[in-house]
């Protein structure tokens, strides 16, 4: 088995437990007296760890090796899984929530062994399947998590818990180790001289102001859309996880297949503007939609930009940093992504509460204008680096 298939397994199960439990955490919360803001603080602290601890993640795989980083995200997953299960109060649940989002900070990692087993032309498709885990987990994972749940409230997170420690079992014996660590990557280095080496590298700056942009929007959208179902179609709770399953769906195929033949016939510089585009038309859709095929039109345009677009960026990320850098400066882009999608829903939240149910995803339309006329004005004059060459990788 490749390696690139390991890795896919190995994060395609993490992200079935994952997706088993986050749409249970608000129901958690409230048994335990939590309020709105609560459980809006409850979803946002895995957002802020995340983005505390991903450039250290990756930093860190630099240093000593990726396959110890992926197998300490995996073990503290299955014990904060074991923990959100058996809590007994709001307080344990907030600690469980904040040690997942410690331990699941880790993706980076991912994408950089992702980088040190594929060739600079096969570097889209790589990221593309880290992608297509994540949109499979996300099906799978709430609809186990439905199934489980008339077993018990607790069975869910226990069971992403076994799986996520099988998950490391199966991961220790058969991943391998993507890279050996030069005496360069073992140095020490501050992690802020380490984020203000990764910023100043040419390039990489306007692909982390894009990255934001994107991802900010998008996740605005995430945030309100249940509401804008709700309101304009009459949608319950199983119809919106249907449309969001279908999004899955669409961004499984692209990124799993299509983006990176794609990669190679028009270059990762003309695919991000593309998916910027095909995502700001959907968004300007969304709001004009009065019937569910339109609504799915809209929404099969925002899977295919954003299955575009992500992977071409980490992509891109990738190909302009040297091989002793890829897990921290990959880890900044997780981090700048986590930050985004902090900033994202409060946004899009606040200009629902001001403007109505449309004007969140008018809101995004713009904001993706913006990071389009960015990625046109840099990303095409970018020139891809040299470094590459030097990469370790497994065939």
């Amino acid at each position: 088995m490749s390696p690139l298939t390991i890795i896919f397994i190995t994060v395609f199960i993490d992200l079935i437990g994952f997706g088993i439990v986050i749409p249970l955490a608000p129901f958690y919360a409230e048994h335990f007296g939590a309020t709105g803001l609560m459980v809006g603080m409850l979803q946002a602290s895995f957002s802020l760890m995340q983005f505390l601890f991903a450039p250290f993640w990756g930093r860190l795989s630099d240093r000593i090796g990726r396959k110890p980083v992926i197998l300490i995200g995996l073990l503290g997953s299955a014990i904060c899984y074991l923990v959100f299960g058996l809590a007994q109060s709001l307080a344990v649940l907030f600690i469980a929530r904040i040690l997942a989002g410690v331990a699941g900070a880790n993706i980076a990692t991912a994408q950089a062994y992702m980088a040190d087993v594929t060739t600079p032309e096969n570097r889209a498709k790589g990221m593309g399947l880290i992608g297509a885990a994540f949109g499979l987990g996300f099906i799978f994972g709430p609809a186990i998590g439905g199934v489980l749940s008339g077993f018990g409230p607790s069975v869910p997170p226990l069971f992403a818990g076994a799986l996520s420690f099988v998950n490391f079992v199966a991961a220790w014996f058969v991943l391998p180790e993507s890279r050996a660590v030069s005496a360069v990557a073992r140095q020490k280095v501050s992690r802020l001289k380490a984020l203000v080496a990764a910023v100043t590298r040419p390039g990489l700056p306007q692909l982390l102001v894009i990255f934001f942009l994107v991802t900010a929007a998008f996740s605005s959208f995430e945030a309100t859309f249940a509401l804008f179902g709700e309101k304009r179609f009459g949608f319950t709770p199983s119809n919106i996880g249907y449309v969001f399953a279908f999004v899955g769906v669409v961004l499984s195929v692209i990124q799993g297949g299509l983006v990176g033949r794609m990669a190679k016939r028009f270059g990762e510089q003309r695919l991000v503007p593309f998916g910027i585009l095909a995502l700001a038309v959907g968004l300007a859709l969304l709001p004009r939609v009065l019937s569910v095929p339109g609504l799915l039109v809209a929404c099969g345009l925002l899977a295919v930009g954003s299955g575009f677009n992500n992977p071409s960026i980490s992509s891109l990320i990738s190909r302009i940093t040297s091989a002793d850098d890829q897990g921290g400066v990959l880890g900044v882009s997780q981090s700048v992504s986590s930050l985004a999608r902090i900033v994202g829903p409060f946004a899009g939240g606040a200009v629902y509460d001001r403007f109505g149910p449309l004007a969140p995803f008018s809101g995004a339309a713009a904001v993706m204008v913006v990071a389009l006329f960015v990625a046109m004005g840099s990303i095409a004059r970018m020139r891809l680096s040299t470094t590459e060459a030097g990469h370790s990788r497994l065939h």
